[in-house]
């Protein structure tokens, strides 16, 4: 059975968690990180040599890095699917999977620190003012790019749309304003369409560190799915 090493509170496991969704996939998640530590084991450093998550074990195949981990299990289990087997399309879906690393994924988690994971009373106000206005400058190129098309590859839902789905998800729902951006907010209620998206994405994460930490303790009944 397919390994997930993680804990689905993490930014960086969920796109991992909602591609196996997606994909139907039998799993095992193995809480790892955070509170749950394992990090340091020699087991998973046979897995992951940077003792990081997210990772995944396929029968005998480790990999790590969240976006080449969707790669994979959409190249093999969803080619022609979320895995698009047009070269060009292919080639979209992976020049955004890498803007929203390069780009997008930065200042919307760093907003994300400044506030949900920020004790109200420590929170600095200009700096998550810049960050947002950080964030959303990146999201208007996204805004403009789906115009014209209801995904990031066209007229369907790919691996494209994972790692940019879940910064979506953060950035629309901490608590700051936002200026519009109506063509990502369309786009973000197409995602949440999807059952995969709301039951593994669209996870209430509380308001400061205290809920936070309840929410991914109480996390601990998921660890096989």
């Amino acid at each position: 059975m397919l390994e997930i090493w993680g804990r689905p509170y993490s930014s960086n496991v969920i796109p991992v968690i909602w591609t196996a969704n997606e994909l139907g996939l039998k799993y095992a998640l193995q809480l790892a990180g955070g509170s749950f530590g394992k990090l340091d084991t020699q087991q998973y450093a046979q897995i992951n040599p940077n003792r990081m998550i997210p990772a995944i074990r396929d029968g005998n195949f480790a990999l790590w890095e969240s976006n080449a981990i969707v790669r994979y299990l959409c190249d093999r289990y969803g080619t022609d699917n979320l895995s698009p087997g047009d070269p060009q399309t292919r080639a979209i879906a992976d020049q955004w999977m890498e803007w929203s690393a390069s780009k997008a994924f930065a200042p919307v988690i760093y907003l994300f620190f400044a506030t949900v994971r920020t004790q109200p009373a420590d929170r600095d106000l200009a700096k998550i003012a810049a960050l947002r206005d950080e964030a959303n400058e990146a999201l208007i190129i996204l805004d403009a790019h789906l115009a014209d098309r209801p995904y990031v590859c066209g007229d369907s839902f790919t691996m494209g749309d994972i790692p940019l789905g879940c910064v979506a998800y953060r950035y629309f729902n901490v608590d700051v304003d936002r200026p519009a951006l109506p063509n990502v907010e369309a786009w973000y209620q197409r995602l949440a369409e999807r059952a995969p998206y709301r039951d593994h994405v669209m996870r209430h994460f509380g308001t400061n560190p205290a809920e936070w930490a309840a929410l991914e303790k109480a996390c601990v009944s998921e660890g096989v799915i």
